[in-house]
């Protein structure tokens, strides 16, 4: 699969974001345009990131998962889903999803199965919910509960596409007592900032982005139990230390259990 360096991509952008060398000029540059108009865009990264960390350790530790779904996952860094929830449940299995080849490329040298569990990758589209299923399939049980998560990637699917339809498919495979994780940068925090960082990410990177308010992020969760303290900002989610907690991070959060 052949790389286009000359366009932005998500997964290189957020590379970039978080201090790697994953990423290309035109990566850079999308940003870099993104600092400007929302400079606490590297603190919303990385609260982010500090989100799905403990959000699988509560799903391994508490809620007795071992089985996960990542949609999205980017480019390896640490503290990936396979890590933590094998640290803490041993036999954990992750299958990881994305499209970019460059996170294709880490996930085959990085991802490795072990004595701690399977871990595999799809390189597939969110949209494409059956070739994800079907492959997943085989590496996880869906006759046993399963956590999918989509961790900042909803806002790459606008309303034309209909997102609650594609969440609805990816649930309807999964059986009770499995969860959904969710985080999804804000409309209406920051919101001035956030739209003209929106406007200019959308100029520059082949995903285009729509940020959602807090209701509209609410409506991915209709008819789970939301566990506490319910959908949040992602700082506000069982923040571990004080600095987690007061993160100016602008996106709504929330892990959901399917009864």
């Amino acid at each position: 699969m052949s790389i286009d360096t000359s366009v932005a991509h998500v997964a290189r952008v957020y590379d970039y974001w978080l201090g790697g060398k994953d990423n290309f000029a035109a990566d850079r540059r999308a940003g870099e345009q993104a600092i400007q108009a929302y400079p606490d865009i590297v603190y919303s990264v990385r609260a982010n990131r500090a989100f799905l960390a403990r959000t699988v350790r509560y799903l391994a530790a508490e809620a007795g998962i071992r089985q996960f779904l990542d949609i999205g996952t980017g480019i390896p860094t640490a503290n990936n889903t396979h890590e933590v929830a094998q640290s803490v449940a041993p036999g954990s299995n992750v299958v990881y999803v994305d499209n970019d080849p460059v996170v294709l490329t880490h996930a085959r040298a990085l991802l490795v199965s072990g004595d701690q569990g399977h871990t595999n990758y799809i390189d597939a589209d969110l949209r494409d919910t059956g070739r994800i299923l079907a492959e997943a399939a085989l590496t996880l049980d869906f006759s046993q509960p399963v956590a999918i998560m989509l961790m900042a990637i909803l806002q790459h699917i606008d309303e034309a596409e209909d997102p609650n339809a594609i969440v609805s498919s990816l649930l309807a495979a999964a059986p009770p007592g499995s969860y959904l994780t969710i985080s999804h940068p804000a409309a209406d925090l920051a919101a001035q900032q956030m739209a003209q960082m929106a406007e200019r990410l959308n100029k520059l990177m082949a995903e285009k982005v729509t940020f959602r308010g807090r209701a509209e992020v609410a409506r991915f969760f209709d008819g789970l139990d939301l566990a506490e303290p319910g959908m949040v900002r992602v700082q506000e989610w069982r923040p571990r230390t004080e600095a987690e907690a007061t993160s100016p991070a602008a996106l709504w959060c929330g892990v959901a259990r399917k009864s």
